[in-house]
């Protein structure tokens, strides 16, 4: 009877920690972003590639929920590395969606770099971390942290600093000097690319139409989408720019987003629909 019984409470135990193994095995990021304390920044190259239009967009749909009311984020464009090709001017969208809360580092190289570097100073004085999604390359990056060590010497950047990136090409398309310094001084986490569903990160990338504009009931946000689709559409090939062949055929990519969603331990979007499902207002 002893035997039976612990045969019994042997198996409940095992199907337990499988439950619990299963229920945990999803978690997208196991890092905790502090809503109370920490910055996300959201750097965006807008070189040569449209999808960014579409990032600064999604990005703006998302601090719009009321559960990121208080988030504490800031919007970089122009944070482009060693890559060919021509700028995609998101300066028309971002003052629609951000106002003046974003840094243009395309236009004022230093001054944005300063406003950037005096906001994360801020953050880690006050016991935040800061958070990087890279919808881009890692160049702005490196110069941001040299400048935090140099002005902050004790802040330990490896532990404080995150920088999250999700493309091979964003990479290749980095300063190799700048890539390699992030990756010593911060904590960088690759994660699998938002181009792709089912691999770990939503898939923001649709070549189809779909009926957007019936997730949303707010107008500024129709807006905002509809100027940042015809941003996209403008510039999309144009001129040697990269022919990015969802947005041209009417589809989406907002890929890079998908940096904001692990960062932030966003688990149950897994596409451009459900995100908007989720989100748009």
């Amino acid at each position: 009877m002893k035997t039976k019984v612990s045969l019994i409470v042997l198996l409940m135990t095992l199907f337990m920690n499988f439950q619990s193994h299963a229920a945990t095995s999803n978690v997208v990021n196991n890092n905790h972003f502090n809503l109370e304390k920490d910055l996300l920044l959201l750097q965006c190259d807008c070189k040569t590639d449209v999808d960014d239009i579409h990032v600064i967009a999604a990005f703006a749909t998302l601090v719009a929920s009321p559960q990121y009311k208080g988030l504490n984020y800031l919007p970089v464009a122009g944070t482009y590395g060693i890559q060919k090709g021509l700028y995609v001017p998101p300066e028309k969208l971002m003052k629609e969606a951000f106002g003046t809360k974003w840094a243009n580092v395309h236009k004022n190289p230093e001054k944005s770099l300063k406003r950037v570097v005096d906001k994360a100073k801020r953050t880690l004085s006050q016991k935040g971390d800061v958070w990087i999604a890279e919808a881009g390359q890692s160049d702005f990056s490196a110069k941001l942290i040299k400048a935090i060590k140099n002005d902050l010497p004790k802040i330990d950047t490896k532990k404080r600093i995150h920088v999250v990136q999700h493309s091979d090409w964003n990479e290749k398309e980095t300063t190799p000097e700048d890539l390699s310094y992030v990756k010593e001084n911060t904590d960088y986490q690759k994660i699998p690319d938002g181009n792709k569903a089912g691999n770990g990160t939503p898939g923001f990338q649709v070549y189809n139409s779909i009926d957007w504009q019936s997730y949303f009931t707010d107008a500024q946000q129709i807006k905002l989408w509809e100027l940042a689709r015809k941003t996209a559409k403008q510039y999309v090939g144009k001129d040697g720019r990269y022919n990015n062949k969802s947005i041209a055929g009417g589809g989406f990519d907002f890929s890079d987003l998908v940096e904001v969603c692990w960062i932030l331990g966003i688990e149950d979007i897994s596409d451009v629909q459900t995100f908007f499902k989720a989100y748009a207002q």
